[in-house]
């Protein structure tokens, strides 16, 4: 009963990619949406209910403020269109990686870090009283047996739409797909709302439809005011 289809997509721009002071004052879990924000979900909910068609989805969403906000839109479009959903479940294991200690530091401190960072190495770096990127590849790899669990019932829709972050996402599909350590480090962050398609094939495993982009590919400031070799969230 595996889904033939499963989307991938990340929240819409935050006030922590517009202003990463943001972080100091208000709980990452909490911060929210920006007006542009909201206007990427919202398009990003049309044009699913065009892409998905007529059938089920089932929806599996991070807990925070940003990606609930962002599966509200979506879940909007599809009301509108009544578009089918045969569930939506929270789970925690789809949350932002942590980045502990960082939130409190001033923006120069968080300049040397993320260096520092780069230079270790994305997925085996630790922030302070945080996760390092091994411990979210940890917790994918554990979110993955729930899934393929679900995969199991007789009545799992034969599409999944996940809403998390941009790191997670990466995470994700590393674990998923097999990527090397070496394949991830190259990898650029997700752009708000970009989505990603993981789809059944003949071999019955799933394969991206489209490449997935390469720090080569976006050498410039994404949209949100952060670097993507930033691992901008």
């Amino acid at each position: 009963m595996k889904p033939s289809r499963i989307v991938l997509i990340r929240h819409g721009q935050s006030h922590g990619n517009v202003n990463r002071e943001v972080h100091a004052t208000v709980p990452d879990w909490k911060i929210e949406l920006t007006a542009k924000g909201f206007e990427q979900a919202t398009k990003a909910g049309h044009n699913l209910v065009h892409e998905t068609g007529v059938t089920p989805i089932g929806v599996y969403t991070s807990p925070y403020r940003r990606t609930m906000q962002t599966w509200d839109e979506i879940a909007l479009a599809f009301a509108i269109r009544r578009k089918p959903i045969a569930f939506v479940k929270e789970d925690l294991r789809l949350r932002e990686q942590e980045w502990g200690a960082l939130r409190a530091f001033e923006p120069r401190k968080w300049e040397e870090i993320e260096a520092e960072r780069d230079a270790y190495g994305t997925l085996f770096y630790r922030f302070l009283h945080g996760e390092s990127g091994c411990d979210v590849v940890d917790r994918c790899s554990d979110f993955l047996a729930t899934l393929y669990r679900d995969f199991e019932k007789p009545d799992m829709p034969d599409q999944v739409l996940i809403v998390t972050h941009g790191f997670l996402l990466r995470a994700l599909l590393m674990r998923w797909l097999h990527w090397s350590v070496e394949t991830f480090h190259n990898l650029s962050n997700p752009r708000n709302c970009e989505t990603f398609e993981l789809r059944l094939n003949a071999s019955d495993r799933y394969e991206l439809t489209k490449p997935f982009p390469t720090k080569a590919d976006r050498p410039h400031h994404e949209p949100g005011g952060h670097r993507d070799k930033r691992e901008p969230r």
